[in-house]
């Protein structure tokens, strides 16, 4: 069985599971953003963080990373990602259609939004996103870390995020 993971946010620089191939893929209709109020891997309840989640947007699109979990791995990494990723129930799990840079369409595992869930935060102007991620801290370590290392790494593949770079900066000033 063929498993495929879309990855957009932590999951480009931290799979956690063993990756056979990854090729640079689009997802159509989604937008990548910073609205998904972290209370346990990038804040707490008392002081929440931002995390990216995929937010449904008719015509927008999302460019990431298609990463083909290597074979006989597939069971143990749907677990796993299940437990990392359903922590709270914000995000939803589903089967959507990635286009490779090659021009090949597969189906991947990926977690978008559900904006129906409490930590639904989209819409937060650029400048809010910034004030929460400069202070948030949550059990995997500093917001901070979370936006630099995702920033970086989209930089590092060629898909650069304006609004991540902006907000790299604006949290680095901020943090001065």
């Amino acid at each position: 069985m063929t498993m495929w993971v879309f990855g957009y946010g932590s999951l480009l620089w931290n799979p956690g599971f063993p990756v056979g191939r990854s090729e640079v893929a689009t997802l159509h209709g989604y937008a990548r953003s910073f609205c998904m109020s972290s209370i346990h891997h990038r804040g707490t309840e008392e002081k929440p963080g931002l995390v990216l989640a995929l937010d449904e947007v008719a015509g927008a699109h999302c460019r990431g990373l298609a990463l083909l979990v290597q074979a006989g791995h597939e069971d143990q990494t749907l677990a796993e990602l299940r437990e990392r990723e359903l922590i709270s129930s914000a995000y939803l799990e589903r089967m959507l259609e990635l286009e490779l840079v090659s021009g090949e369409q597969v189906t991947a595992v990926t977690y978008v939004i559900d904006p129906d869930h409490v930590q639904y935060c989209g819409g937060l102007a650029l400048e809010d996103q910034a004030h929460i991620i400069a202070r948030a801290v949550g059990g995997r370590g500093p917001n901070t870390d979370y936006l630099y290392n995702t920033a970086q790494h989209l930089a590092e593949i060629g898909l650069s995020d304006p609004d991540l770079d902006w907000l790299t900066n604006r949290v680095r000033a901020l943090t001065a």
